[in-house]
């Protein structure tokens, strides 16, 4: 259900400065508007029990009247302070005449309520049942993905079959839990420093769909990570080698359906690497034929 929707609104100026620098210094006639980014959204979640503000942002030339289908990204972490407004600078800019990289695209910043619960299964580990007590609740974050949030988005905007979803850390492990789970949900998984350390790597353990000789839906997988050090906990891992691990584990499948790639970017820490992981994705997974060569 749909409580209400406005405009995301970028302003170019700070406020205090814009009023008084408005009055003061420049003539009544001159109009200064604002930069519109997108929109926001709210929608009503029953699996979750809570509403979830969704930040969505449209390409150049998109029209509710046209028959033109557009591809959507599901930005995890997509709140206005979070990853969505540098994400979404990448793709604009990407759809830039001159560079036209990556079809126009539609992306959809998933705001947090409560990352913790969203993006973890449940643990059996005491301590971090202790450290973390709300975390587990990512079976109900995954039917809110594909029960409400995907079907409103493919009733109210014009959106086509293909499907990208981008997540960071705790975002990582959950993406990599909905690929191994419910791959169909998703064609392309940009997967950026997953904790797959969570509940000591029981997601490592499992034998998923797409490993299987039989799985024939095109998969496109990015794994990236920065130069990010020790894992939380005592276990004396690093993040950089658990993100290789899972690049060696699905780079294991018995099909020609599913493609993985892993990324290394050893000028990143785990606060910077998102943005630049994300640009590299985009660079990999959609090869221009001069790239190929």
């Amino acid at each position: 259900m749909i409580l209400y929707k406005n405009t995301f609104i970028v302003t170019a100026m700070i406020c205090s400065f814009q009023k008084g620098y408005s009055q003061n210094n420049i003539d009544k006639s001159h109009k200064i508007s604002d930069f519109k980014l997108g929109i926001v959204d709210e929608i009503n979640s029953t699996w979750l029990n809570e509403k979830r503000i969704l930040n969505i942002y449209f390409p150049e030339g998109y029209s509710p009247n046209d028959s033109v289908k557009y591809p959507v990204v599901y930005l995890l972490d997509g709140s206005a302070d979070e990853d969505f407004i540098h994400v979404v600078g990448l793709y604009q800019y990407n759809n830039f005449p001159w560079i036209n990289r990556i079809p126009k695209s539609i992306v959809v910043g998933i705001a947090n309520v409560d990352r913790k619960r969203d993006f973890t299964f449940p643990t059996t580990i005491e301590d971090d049942k202790k450290k973390y007590p709300t975390t587990g609740g990512s079976a109900k974050f995954l039917a809110f993905l594909e029960y409400e949030l995907q079907p409103y988005i493919e009733k109210t905007h014009k959106t086509s079959s293909d499907k990208t979803i981008i997540g960071q850390s705790l975002g990582g492990l959950v993406a990599t839990e909905i690929l191994f789970y419910k791959p169909h949900l998703f064609n392309r998984y940009i997967i950026v420093s997953p904790s797959v350390w969570w509940n000591n790597y029981t997601i490592m353990d499992k034998k998923p769909q797409i490993l299987e000789k039989n799985y024939s839906t095109k998969t496109d997988i990015y794994i990236g990570v920065g130069k990010e050090g020790m894992i939380p906990g005592t276990q004396k891992r690093t993040m950089e080698k658990d993100a290789e691990l899972l690049y060696k584990k699905i780079k294991a499948a018995k099909n020609d359906a599913v493609k993985v790639w892993f990324d290394y970017l050893p000028n990143e820490n785990h606060a910077t690497v998102t943005h630049q992981a994300v640009f590299n994705a985009l660079r990999i997974l959609f090869p221009k034929k001069s790239d190929k060569k």
